[in-house]
C-alpha cells in the first residue's frame, strides 16, 4: 500500500499484515501526545516515512513506533522529536534497517530509549543512526545482529542486558557517555567497531560486567575516558575472555580492570599513548589475566626495550611499575597532578629508591616491537563523521608508523631500563 505525499496528524494502530510505503514526502505527526504507531499484527512493513512529535510521558513510554508482534520490518524511516523511538516487545525475527532516530531536546535523564528490544530474538539491527536519545538497549534478546549503526550524543550507544549470542560489528559509537556496555550476557562478539570519545560520567569505550564467553577483536578504541572497563568478566571459567588485535589509543586509561575479573587473554593489541595503559580498580592483582600467549604479547608505546635479533619481539619483558600510576590507581583524585612537577618528583623517587617501588601491575613477557595494522572499517557506516574519522585515522596511522619507525631505528641502540627484567629470567 502506497501512502501519498502529505502531512498527516494521526495515531495509527495496525492490526493486520500490511506493507506501507511512503510515496514521496510523507509525515505522520503525533501532535505531541501519546504513541504514534502501534503494530499488533505480524509481517508488517513500514518504509520511508517521517514520524515525529510523540508525547513526553516517561511513565507511559510514549514511542514513535511500538511493535507487539513478530517479523516486522521498519526501514528507511526518519523519527524526529520523539521520546522513545522504536520499541519492540516480543517481536522475534524483526528487521530494523537504515532508520534515523533523533530524540527530543531534553535533559538526558528525561529522555527515552532510541531503540529498545524486549525478547526480540534473531532481530537484525543494521545501518541505523541514533542520536540524542537515552540508550539503544537489548533486553533478553538472543541471536541479534547489530551491524553498521552509528550512535552519538546518547547515554549508552549500545547496552545489552541478559542478551546472549549477540554479534556487534562495524558500528560507530561516538560522543556518548558509554560506547558499548555488556551486562549479564553470554556469547557476545564485538568486531570492527569504532568506540570514540565516549567521555560521560562513566566514559567507557567498552564496558563488561559479569559477561561470559565474549570476544573483542579488531576494534578501534580511542579518546575515551577508559577504553575498556572489566568488572567480573568472564563470569565463569568456561572460556577465557579474549581481547585481540584491538587498538587502544589516546584514552585516559587503556584498560581498567577490577581484580574480580579473572581469566582474560589480552594478546596482540596496540596500546598507544594512553595516559595510563592499564589501571587496577580496587585492591588485588591482575595475576589471573594474561597479557601474552605463546610467543606473542602486545605492542606498548611506552616500551623502552630493544630487539637485538630482529624477531619482532622485545628482548626484555614489559612491566608497568611506575610509582605515580600505582598511587593514582588507589586514589584517582591524584590525576589532578598528571604532567605536573609533582608527578615527576614522585616518579624520580620511585626510580631512585627501590624500596618504595611498587610491584608490577602486569607483565608482558613477549612485547611486540611494532604495532599491528589499524582496524579497517566501511566509510559508508558513518556518513556524518566520515571526514573526521578519515582524518583521525590518518593521524593515528601516521603516529603508528612513526612509532614503528622509531623502534626500528633503535634496534641497534641500548634502550634498556633499570626497571626491566630480561625475558625468560622473570
Amino acid at each position: 500500500m502506497r501512502v501519498p505525499a502529505g502531512f498527516y496528524q494521526e495515531h495509527l494502530r495496525i492490526d493486520k499484515p500490511v506493507t506501507l510505503v511512503a510515496d514521496g514526502a510523507v509525515t505522520i505527526d503525533g501532535g505531541g501526545s501519546g504513541d504514534i504507531i502501534e503494530v499488533v499484527a505480524p509481517d508488517v512493513t513500514i518504509r520511508g516515512f517521517v514520524i515525529r512529535n510523540t508525547g513526553i510521558d516517561l511513565d507511559r513510554e510514549n514511542a514513535a513506533i511500538r511493535v507487539l508482534a513478530p517479523r516486522v520490518t521498519l526501514e528507511s524511516n526518519v523519527l524526529q522529536d520523539i521520546l522513545f523511538g522504536i520499541d519492540l516487545r516480543e517481536s522475534p525475527d524483526s528487521r530494523i534497517i537504515a532508520n534515523t532516530i533523533g530524540g527530543k531536546r531534553l535533559d538526558i535523564a528525561r529522555r527515552g530509549d532510541g531503540l529498545r528490544l524486549w525478547r526480540a530474538d534473531r532481530a537484525m539491527i543494521e545501518g541505523n543512526r541514533i542520536h540524542d536519545g537515552r540508550d539503544a538497549i537489548l533486553w533478553y534478546s538472543s541471536g541479534v545482529i547489530v551491524r553498521g549503526n552509528t550512535a552519538h550524543d546518547c547515554r549508552y550507544g549500545l547496552h545489552l542486558m541478559f542478551s546472549d549470542d549477540v554479534t556487534i560489528t562495524d558500528n560507530e559509537l561516538t560522543g556518548n557517555s558509554v560506547g558499548v556496555y555488556l551486562m549479564y550476557s553470554t556469547g557476545v562478539t564485538l568486531t570492527g567497531n569504532r568506540l570514540l570519545k565516549n567521555r560521560g560520567p562513566s566514559g567507557y569505550g567498552i564496558g563488561l560486567k559479569e559477561t561470559d564467553r565474549f570476544t573483542v577483536r579488531n576494534n578501534l578504541i580511542a579518546g575515551n575516558r577508559s577504553g575498556v572497563y572489566l568488572d567480573g568478566s568472564p563470569f565463569t571459567n568456561a572460556q577465557p575472555g579474549l581481547f585481540e588485535a584491538n587498538t587502544l589509543a589516546y584514552n585516559d586509561i587503556g584498560f581498567t580492570i577490577l581484580p574480580s575479573s579473572r581469566g582474560n587473554e589480552i594478546v596482540g593489541n596496540n596500546f598507544i599513548d594512553n595516559i595510563d595503559q592499564v589501571a587496577v580498580a580496587g585492591r588485588g592483582s591482575l595475576d589471573a589475566n594474561r597479557f601474552w600467549k605463546g610467543e606473542r604479547g602486545n605492542f606498548w608505546s611506552d616500551y623502552t626495550g630493544y630487539d637485538l635479533n630482529s624477531d619482532g619481539i622485545g628482548d626484555f619483558v614489559h612491566e608497568s611499575q611506575t610509582l605515580f600510576e600505582n598511587l593514582m590507581d588507589k586514589r584517582p583524585a591524584l590525576r589532578l597532578f598528571l604532567f605536573s612537577p609533582a608527578q615527576q618528583a614522585i616518579e624520580f623517587v620511585g626510580r631512585a629508591i627501590p624500596a618504595v617501588r611498587p610491584e608490577p601491575k602486569f607483565t608482558d613477557e613477549v612485547p611486540l616491537m611494532r604495532p599491528l595494522p589499524l582496524p579497517t572499517w566501511s566509510a559508508e557506516a558513518a556518513p556524518s563523521h566520515a571526514p573526521v574519522l578519515v582524518a583521525g585515522g590518518t593521524l593515528l596511522a601516521i603516529g603508528v608508523s612513526t612509532i614503528a619507525l622509531g623502534y626500528e631505528r633503535r634496534r641497534s641502540g641500548n634502550g634498556s631500563s633499570p626497571q626491566m627484567t630480561l625475558r625468560g629470567a622473570a
